[in-house]
């Protein structure tokens, strides 16, 4: 059990063991959940997607480009099970 101490100003400061342990990289959130019997559930806040983060990634890794044929033949086998 790794135990933290909380400071004057009501801060806690986690260490490198705790914060690779959960995936957390300076910047990113954490999410408490405080439960009801005085426990709190800790994890690394995950933001749901968005289009706006889905938009380019995977560009530049392919030197393809697929005609819009090509695109909506992909998608109505897609839809149909074939690969």
């Amino acid at each position: 059990m790794t135990t933290l101490t909380v400071t004057d100003r009501g801060q806690v400061t986690f260490r490198k063991d705790v914060l690779q342990h959960l995936g957390i990289k300076p910047g990113e959130r954490i999410e408490l959940d405080l439960l009801p019997d005085g426990r709190g559930l800790l994890r690394a806040a995950r933001p749901a997607g968005t289009m706006d983060g889905f938009v380019g990634l995977l560009a530049g890794r392919s030197k393809k480009v697929a005609t819009l044929e090509e695109i909506n033949d992909a998608i109505s086998q897609g839809w149909a099970g074939k690969k």
